[in-house]
C-alpha cells in the first residue's frame, strides 16, 4: 500500500482555522455548468447528487494544510494516507485523492455506485477498448439503424409519440396533448418557429410564437385549431367535455400511445419534421414482430417496480416492470445492443467500461424520456427530475445514433476517451486575472491496481484502491486503518438512489459487467442510510460513523458535505455525529451547484452552497477556549456568505437559511464541554436539549435569511485572489 506510518494530518487543519477562501466557490461554479465535461471519469455511468471535484480536491489538499501553510507539492501533498469514503457515490472524492498520491477505499451500499467508481479508477488498454467496440458495432450498428430510416433510406433522427387514455364516461379516447406544439427552440424570441401537429389531418405544421398565442391553421387541411390540448394540469377533457383526472382515466394500466411525427436528416443536412406515415408504422410493427421472436438475441430489462418515492407515480400510471419502460423498438434495439456487449469475450476492463457506457444510452431511448427541441441537447433524460416521472409525450430516437441525436451508444467509445485521456493526464482549475482556467496541473495520473479486499489493498506495493459494495457500517477495515474520511452522505429524504438505480441494476443483471456484479431483484437495502424519518436516518447515521471512528487513526479527521433543507435533517445529522463520539470542529460554506438546475429552479428557496462539516474524536478534542454559542455560530455562518455574495457569487435566503441551521444545531455536537446556556449548548460532557437547540435554529435561520433577502446581490463581477489549495 506504500503508506508512511508517521504521516499525519495537521491539527488545527486550514479548515478549522478559517472560513474556505472565496476562490473555491469562484472555481465551483465554473465546473457547475458542465460538469461532465470538467470531470469525465466520474461520468461514465449515472449517478446522482455527484459533489464538484474541485471542491473535494481543495478539501483534501485543506485537510492535510495547517493555519497559513502553503499546499506544498500537489502531486505528493496526500503521499502515504490512506482515503476512505464510506458513501463512494460515483468515486468523486477517491479519483481526487488518488491524484494527490493517497492510497484510497472507496464503499457504497449500491452496487451501481460501485461500477461508476470501478470506471473512474480502473486503467484502460486503447487498442482493446477499441477492438471490443467494433465487435458490437459490427454485430448491432446495421440491424438497428435498419430500423430508424423513412421509406426513401433517410435516418430518421427522433420519432414523436402521444399517450392516450379514454374518458371514464363516454370511451373517447383522449390524446393527452398539454399543447399541440410538440418542437419548439429553446430561444423562442430569437428563433419563434415551432412545430405543431394538426388535430384534424394530422400534418406537422409550423407556427410562430410571437404571432400565433392561442391558435394555429393548417398548411394542408387549412382549418384553424386550438394549440392548448386536451390536458391541463393532472386532467383530461375529452371532446364531449368530460374532465378526469389522467390517473383515473388510466385505471392502474399504462397509456397506449401514438406514433404521430418524425424529424428526418435530410440528403443536405437539414432536419425536417415530418407527420408520421404508413411506413413508419409498418417498420415500428416489424421491430414488434422481431422482439417477440429475439429469444436470448436480446437482453431484456428485469424484474418490477417496488413502491418507493421516486416509482410511485410511474407505479399509479400502471408501469409495474422495467420491460413497460421502452417500447417494442426500443427494447429490441437497446436488446441487440446489451447482447452484443454481454458476449463480449474475457472479464476485462474494458468491458465492463462498455457496458457501463451503455448506460448514458438507455437513460435517453426509454419512454419516460421528452422533447427538449432545437438549441441544446434534444432530449430530456428519463431522470431530469430525479423521479420515475411518466411522459405524456414521449421521444424515440435511435439507440445507435451514428447519424445525431442523443446519447446514441455509437458515442460510447469517444466518451471513454475522453475519460481515459482525462485518468491519463488530470486537468484542474486556476484562476488567471479574471479568468478560471482548466490547466494541466501537479497530479498523478489515475491508474490504480484494483483490490477487492483489505489484505489485497495493504499488500499492494504502490497506490493501490480498494472499492466494495457493503454496509459501511460494517466493514472488514482494521481498527485505525484510515486517516483521513472525505464524504458525502445521503440527505434526509431526498434523492432515493436506489429506487432510481434499479433502473439501470435491470440491465446490468443480465449483463454482468464483472463476475460478482450481484444477480439481486433490486439494488435496496434495508441498511440504507436514507430514511423517510429523521430518527431513522439519525439511527443508521450513527451506526456509520461509530465505524468510520474504530477505523479512523489517532489524529485522523471525518469531512463530508452536507445539503439539507429541513432543521430536522440537519439535527439528525449533528445528533448522530454526537452520538457516535464526533465533535464538530467546524462548518464551512462552499458553491455546490449552478442555478439553472431543474431542483433548485423549483425550489421556493434556491439552495446552492454545500455546508463542509469537519469533526474529530470527540476523545481526542482539547478546546483552548469556549466554545462559540449559537447566536455567535449563526453571525459567522451569515458573514461568511455575505464575502461570498460580495466576490461576486450569486447566493440568497435559501442559503443563509441553510449555513446558520448547520451552524447552530452543531453546537450541540462541539467538543465534550460543561452546558452552557441551561443545557441548551453543549457537548458529550454536558446535556443538549436538542429540541430547545432546533427551535433556536429555526428563528435564527429565518432572521438570518430575511436579512440575507433585504441586502442587494451584486452584479456578477468577480475580483479573484490568489489561487487558494
Amino acid at each position: 500500500m506504500n503508506t508512511q506510518p508517521g504521516a499525519s494530518l495537521p491539527r488545527p487543519s486550514m479548515l478549522e482555522a478559517g472560513p474556505v477562501p472565496v476562490e473555491w466557490s469562484r472555481v465551483a461554479e465554473h465546473e457547475s455548468w458542465r460538469k461532465e465535461r470538467h470531470r469525465p471519469a466520474t461520468y461514465v455511468h449515472k449517478w446522482w447528487a455527484r459533489r464538484l471535484g474541485s471542491v473535494t480536491r481543495n478539501l483534501l489538499l485543506a485537510a492535510a494544510s495547517g493555519p497559513g501553510e502553503g499546499p506544498g507539492p500537489a502531486r505528493d501533498r496526500l503521499r502515504g494516507l490512506v482515503v476512505y469514503d464510506p458513501f463512494a457515490g460515483s468515486g468523486t472524492t477517491l479519483v481526487e485523492a488518488a491524484k494527490l498520491g493517497a492510497a484510497v477505499v472507496g464503499r457504497d451500499i449500491n452496487p451501481v455506485a460501485t461500477l461508476t467508481q470501478r470506471q473512474a479508477l480502473r486503467p484502460w488498454r486503447p487498442t482493446i477498448l477499441e477492438d471490443l467496440f467494433r465487435q458490437v458495432a459490427d454485430r448491432c450498428a446495421g440491424p438497428v439503424d435498419e430500423l430508424y430510416r423513412t421509406a426513401a433510406g433517410e435516418p430518421v433522427l427522433h420519432y414523436y409519440w402521444v399517450a392516450l387514455a379514454p374518458c371514464p364516461e363516454c370511451g373517447d379516447e383522449v390524446e393527452l396533448f398539454g399543447t399541440r406544439i410538440f418542437a419548439r427552440h429553446a430561444y423562442p424570441s430569437r428563433f419563434p418557429t415551432a412545430h405543431a401537429l394538426c388535430p384534424f389531418c394530422g400534418e406537422v405544421c409550423k407556427v410562430n410564437l410571437l404571432t400565433q398565442k392561442a391558435r394555429g391553421r393548417c398548411s394542408e387541411c387549412r382549418r384553424q385549431y386550438p394549440l392548448q390540448g386536451p390536458v391541463a394540469g393532472r386532467s383530461m377533457t375529452c371532446r364531449r367535455k368530460h374532465r378526469t383526472p389522467v390517473v383515473t382515466a388510466l385505471a392502474g394500466r399504462p397509456p397506449h400511445r401514438r406514433l404521430y411525427a418524425k424529424q428526418v436528416l435530410c440528403a443536405d443536412g437539414i432536419r425536417e419534421y415530418r407527420p408520421a406515415d404508413a411506413f413508419d408504422r409498418a417498420l415500428y410493427d416489424q421491430a414488434s414482430q422481431d422482439l417477440a421472436e429475439a429469444g436470448e438475441l436480446v437482453v431484456r430489462p428485469l424484474g418490477t417496480l417496488d413502491e418507493g418515492a421516486s416509482t410511485v407515480q410511474a407505479i399509479r400510471w400502471g408501469y409495474r416492470s422495467w420491460q413497460q419502460f421502452f417500447n417494442d423498438r426500443q427494447q429490441y434495439a437497446l436488446g441487440l445492443i446489451g447482447a452484443a456487449l454481454r458476449d463480449l469475450p474475457g472479464a476485462g476492463a474494458e468491458r465492463e467500461a462498455l457496458i457501463a457506457a451503455f448506460s448514458k444510452t438507455v437513460e435517453h431511448h426509454n419512454l419516460f424520456c421528452s422533447y427538449k427541441g432545437e438549441g441544446t441537447g434534444p432530449v430530456r433524460s428519463v431522470f431530469h427530475n430525479h423521479v420515475l416521472r411518466p411522459e405524456r409525450c414521449s421521444v424515440e430516437g435511435n439507440p445507435w445514433g451514428a447519424h445525431g441525436g442523443s446519447a446514441g451508444f455509437a458515442g460510447a467509445l469517444d466518451r471513454l476517451r475522453d475519460a481515459a485521456t482525462y485518468k491519463d493526464a488530470p486537468l484542474d482549475f486556476v484562476i488567471r486575472g479574471t479568468r478560471v482556467l482548466s490547466e494541466s496541473m501537479a497530479a498523478q495520473p489515475i491508474s490504480c491496481s484494483l483490490a477487492t479486499s483489505w489484505s489485497g489493498f495493504s499488500a499492494a506495493s504502490a497506490p493501490a484502491t480498494y472499492i466494495a459494495t457493503g454496509d459501511a457500517a460494517r466493514t472488514d477495515l482494521p481498527d485505525g486503518g484510515v486517516d483521513l474520511i472525505v464524504t458525502d452522505p445521503p440527505y434526509v429524504d431526498n434523492v432515493h438512489y436506489s429506487e432510481l438505480a434499479d433502473f439501470f441494476h435491470a440491465w446490468l443483471r443480465a449483463m454482468r459487467p464483472y463476475p460478482h456484479y450481484p444477480d439481486t431483484s433490486s439494488t435496496r437495502s434495508s441498511a440504507e442510510l436514507q430514511n423517510t424519518s429523521p430518527e431513522g436516518f439519525r439511527a443508521t447515521a450513527t451506526a456509520v460513523w461509530r465505524e468510520c471512528r474504530r477505523v479512523l487513526r489517532p489524529g485522523g479527521c471525518l469531512i463530508f458535505s452536507f445539503h439539507q433543507s429541513s432543521t430536522r435533517g440537519w439535527s439528525a445529522l449533528m445528533r448522530s455525529l454526537a452520538d457516535a463520539g464526533f465533535a464538530v470542529t467546524a462548518t464551512r460554506a462552499v458553491v455546490a451547484e449552478v442555478t439553472t438546475s431543474l431542483s433548485k429552479i423549483a425550489a421556493r428557496e434556491p439552495n446552492r452552497i454545500d455546508v463542509i462539516v469537519v469533526c474529530r474524536p470527540s476523545a481526542e478534542t482539547t478546546l483552548v477556549k469556549a466554545p462559540p454559542t449559537p447566536e455567535r455560530s449563526a453571525r459567522e455562518a451569515l458573514q461568511e456568505l455575505r464575502e461570498l455574495r460580495e466576490s461576486g457569487i450569486a447566493l440568497g435566503p435559501g442559503d443563509a437559511r441553510s449555513a446558520v441551521r448547520a451552524a447552530v444545531l452543531a453546537t450541540g455536537a462541539r467538543a465534550a464541554i460543561p452546558a452552557q446556556r441551561a443545557g441548551v449548548v453543549g457537548g458529550g460532557g454536558g446535556s443538549v436539549d436538542w429540541d430547545a437547540l432546533e427551535i433556536l435554529a429555526d428563528e435564527l435561520s429565518d432572521a438570518a435569511a430575511q436579512s440575507f433577502g433585504e441586502a442587494p446581490s451584486p452584479a456578477l463581477g468577480p475580483q479573484p485572489k490568489a489561487v487558494a489549495p
